[in-house]
């Protein structure tokens, strides 16, 4: 069965409970251990869509000496100009 991956909203949804179940302190040590590991695991997951997202939405071209440079968005070039 093929595994699906969760949206970014449900991670850090996830993520919270986490942080709230471990802010509590009553979980055994071996279960905050395994919470820990969970939320470590969604933190490096939502690292990954925040750089995917980036990437999709930075634009770059190349400047004058062939080095790339990022561009402006559409929307920040529409309001620069107000």
């Amino acid at each position: 069965m093929a595994k699906t991956e969760k949206s970014f909203e449900e991670n850090i949804a996830r993520l919270e409970e986490i942080v709230g179940a471990l802010e509590k302190g009553d979980a055994k040590l071996a279960d905050s251990l395994k919470l820990f590991e969970e939320g470590t695991k969604l933190v490096d997951a939502c690292g990954r869509m925040l750089d995917t997202a980036e990437q999709k939405v930075v634009r770059l071209s190349k400047g004058a000496d062939g080095a790339p440079r990022e561009a402006d968005f559409i929307g920040e070039a529409e309001d620069n100009g107000r």
